[in-house]
């Protein structure tokens, strides 16, 4: 009878506090563009996470910094990156991209970045409920949130995939269309100068018999 209410008390529990946020951004070339994330308690864990679905070489730099500009992680040429840390101190953390290397080509760049607050509230305690059937729920619980947590990465991961695959998809579209309609020109082009010169040829031949 008090199974439901102990299995809603227990998810309650252990919903952790996190604040996400999830965007898609169009990166122009030569630009840098930052975003900033508040952490208001120290030991939290800061998700990053980002991948380049079209433009270039599927790559971009970027720049982890947190409070006073503390440099905290870095790359370059990155295709995608997970990371998660440990805030060390409260304060705005900057997340920066950077494309100044591509002279061209914008960056079509897919990112989140969460801030987790690991503390959970203590199991109320239920009348008629044992420690294990309680313990059997937090590892089931536990269990179901590593593999909802897998899913949600996999998901990235073809979405990526997918992404990129339809990006060199169009790009080979772009430049078959283009070759064939050089081809077409030079065709056009040699069949003018094989008309020209046999023209040229025949009246040649007939001023001479003139």
């Amino acid at each position: 009878m008090h199974l439901p209410t102990l299995i809603t008390s227990t998810l309650l529990a252990f919903l952790p506090l996190v604040t996400s946020t999830a965007l898609t951004y169009k990166l122009a070339a030569n630009e840098k563009a930052c975003f900033y994330a508040w952490v208001d308690k120290e030991g939290a864990k800061v998700a990053f996470y980002f991948a380049v679905q079209s433009g270039g070489s599927f790559d971009v730099d970027y720049s982890v910094y947190g409070p006073n500009d503390k440099p905290i992680m870095e790359g370059t040429k990155e295709r995608q990156a997970d990371f998660v840390f440990t805030a060390e101190r409260t304060g705005e953390y900057r997340f920066c991209f950077n494309n100044e290397m591509s002279t061209f080509a914008e960056k079509l760049v897919d990112f989140e970045i969460a801030v987790e607050n690991e503390s959970r509230a203590t199991l109320p305690s239920k009348q008629g409920t044992s420690p294990e059937q309680t313990t059997a729920l937090e590892e089931s619980i536990f269990k179901l949130s590593g593999q909802l947590s897998t899913i949600n990465r996999n998901q990235k991961y073809f979405r990526t995939r997918e992404n990129r695959n339809f990006s060199t998809v169009r790009s080979t579209e772009r430049r078959i269309f283009n070759f064939s309609v050089v081809e077409s020109a030079m065709m056009v082009a040699m069949a003018g100068l094989q008309v020209f010169v046999v023209r040229f040829f025949f009246q040649g031949a007939r001023k001479g018999y003139v």
